[in-house]
């Protein structure tokens, strides 16, 4: 594949250190550690990982996550309560309260017309 006057070293890839180290600086970002024994600098997206990973913040995305999900439901519980359907009981799932909530405000925008 490579002709006899190219060494593998003489291409891009034969330099990958070097070439991410450039790639990382002209990019902003600090490179995570090197091979000649320097202090590992953590990006932060890195650092972001990191701390997303620990117990206690998975705790409280979960609890953030349950409380946004259970406000959600309510909001479309109060919605329902709304839409008139025969009969008034009827389950619905979310998007169909939606379509029903888009058709009812149509009639009711006609009916202003009128």
């Amino acid at each position: 594949m490579l002709s006899g006057d190219h060494q593998e070293s003489d291409l891009p890839w034969g330099h990958t250190d070097t070439l991410l180290d450039s790639l990382g600086a002209q990019c902003g970002s600090m490179p995570v550690g090197t091979h000649d024994g320097e202090a590992k600098v953590r990006s932060k997206e890195e650092k972001r990982r990191k701390r997303r990973a620990t117990a206690k913040y998975r705790s409280a995305h979960a609890t953030r996550e349950r409380v946004r999900v259970v406000a959600f439901n309510v909001a479309f519980a109060e919605l329902r309560k709304l839409l008139p359907t025969l009969p008034p009981d009827k389950k619905l799932s979310k998007i169909e309260i939606l379509r029903l909530a888009i058709c009812y405000i149509s009639y009711l925008d006609h009916v202003l017309d009128i």
